[in-house]
């Protein structure tokens, strides 16, 4: 598998286009916690070396390279709540996501590179979709580790506010500690009630009250 290069940024430049992002997301599968976008534009002169998805980045190297793309690059981030994710459905809340993130960047991008294969509504300027684009485009590998970096921290901190659902290790995904625990401890306010586990807990728990 080849890494991400600049090659659809650079198409882009040499169209015409001055202001190119990359965006992706995070967190669509947990449940628990928000789900996490970023938009990242790469100054094509200071890309930070070794970018690349950050499912195939280990946690140290996905922090250095956060940092290294807050200082280098333009970034925004853009999150979509629990209650958003349940009224709104999660791929329309990664999707609000998205544009809060495009939004949050410094500078209106007349070009985007969507991860996936839909483009959100309410975009501000011309996108493509690209399948993997977080394997195939530098600035897209730069928003997914921004993404996963921010809503890793954001669930340590939910995981002191809610103990022992294991959110520092599992990020709020369904693992057999937090299904467990799900179980064992109940349902918080920071859990996806549209999600089936958590909806079949909570409906359990009514059925038992009548």
């Amino acid at each position: 598998m080849t890494a991400p290069d600049f090659s659809f940024e650079q198409a882009a430049l040499s169209r015409g286009c001055r202001c190119v992002a990359g965006v992706d997301e995070v967190g669509r599968g947990p449940l628990a916690g928000p789900v996490l976008a970023a938009a990242v534009r790469l100054d094509p002169t200071l890309i930070p070396a070794g970018l690349n998805d950050s499912k195939k980045l280990t946690s140290r190297r996905r922090e250095v390279l956060f940092e290294l793309i807050l200082a280098q690059a333009e970034v925004g981030i853009g999150a979509a709540s629990v209650d958003e994710i349940d009224a709104l459905n999660i791929l329309r809340a990664s999707h609000l996501a998205m544009v809060r993130a495009v939004a949050a960047l410094p500078n209106r991008p007349d070009y985007l590179l969507i991860d996936g294969n839909r483009l959100p509504q309410d975009l501000p300027c011309p996108a493509d979709c690209l399948i993997k684009g977080d394997a195939r485009a530098l600035s897209i590998a730069a928003a997914s580790i921004v993404a996963k970096v921010t809503r890793d921290r954001i669930m340590v901190d939910l995981a002191q506010q809610h103990p022992g659902y294991g959110w520092e290790r599992n990020a709020g995904y369904p693992t057999a500690d937090h299904l467990a625990a799900l179980s064992e401890l109940g349902v918080t306010a920071a859990h996806r009630r549209s999600f089936g586990p958590v909806h079949k807990m909570l409906y359990q728990e009514l059925s038992i009250t009548r």
